[in-house]
C-alpha cells in the first residue's frame, strides 16, 4: 500500500517568521555509557507540519482536543494552485473536488506556492468545509494573515499548514492529520499522510 507523508521532519522544519525552532536534547546516550537512549525536545505548537485550531486567533475558540478527530481523518483532495486564491479559484477547486468524492470536498489540500486571499477564504467558508491544507507555513499572506485566519477559523474551517505535496497528484486521497491531543493548546503538530484512493489493500500489508 502506497503513503505519502505529507510532513515535515521535525527538526529541521521550516518556522514562521519569530517563531521559536524546535530545540533537540540528548538526556542518556548508550554511546556514552548509559543504559539506554533517551531525547527530549521543545518546540512550538506551529513550527513544522502543524494544525490551527480555533483558539489561535478566537479568544473562545475551540482548542485542539476540542476539534472532533473526524475534522482530520477521512477522504481529501488534493488541488494545485501557484499564486493568489481568488474567490472563483476556491469555488471552482472545491466543485471540482464534489465531481471526484463528495467527501473528499470537505476536506481541501493546495499544492504548490499558494496564498489564500480574503475572497476565497470567505468561499471555502461558505462551502463548509472541515479542513483546508497548504504548503506554506500561514495560509493566508505572510504579512497579514489575521483576516484569513479569522474567517476561516471563525467557521470552524480547521488549517493544515507546512504539508509537503511535490510529490502527490491531483486527485483523491485518504487523510490522516491527526494532530496531538494537547488540552487547552492552539495548535499542535502532526504527522500527516495520504493514501491513494485507487491502492489496492493486501491482507498481509
Amino acid at each position: 500500500m502506497k503513503i505519502y507523508d505529507i510532513s515535515q521532519e521535525v527538526f529541521s522544519c521550516k518556522v514562521y517568521p519569530g517563531d521559536p525552532k524546535p530545540q533537540k536534547k540528548i538526556l542518556n546516550s548508550i554511546k556514552n555509557g548509559d543504559l539506554y537512549n533517551l531525547t527530549s525536545f521543545n518546540m512550538c505548537a506551529h513550527n513544522g507540519t502543524h494544525i490551527d485550531a480555533p483558539f489561535h486567533f478566537i479568544e473562545n475558540g475551540k482548542t485542539v482536543n476540542e476539534i472532533c478527530l473526524e475534522t482530520f481523518v477521512g477522504w481529501a483532495y488534493v488541488a494545485e494552485h501557484h499564486g493568489i486564491i481568488t474567490g472563483e479559484d476556491a469555488a471552482r477547486i472545491v466543485e471540482k473536488a464534489k465531481k471526484q468524492n463528495m467527501e473528499s470536498a470537505k476536506r481541501i489540500l493546495i499544492k504548490g506556492d499558494a496564498e489564500v486571499s480574503l475572497e476565497a477564504a470567505k468561499v471555502f467558508a461558505t462551502y463548509n468545509i472541515l479542513l483546508l491544507g497548504n504548503e506554506s507555513q500561514a495560509v493566508g499572506p505572510q504579512n497579514a494573515p489575521m483576516e484569513v485566519h479569522l474567517t476561516l477559523l471563525g467557521a470552524d474551517v480547521i488549517l493544515l499548514e507546512g504539508i509537503r505535496l511535490s510529490e502527490v497528484d491531483e486527485g483523491v486521497y485518504f487523510l490522516n492529520a491527526a494532530p496531538l491531543n494537547l488540552s487547552g493548546a492552539d495548535g499542535s503538530p502532526c504527522r500527516a499522510i495520504l493514501i491513494p484512493t485507487n491502492e489496492e489493500v493486501n491482507e498481509n500489508d
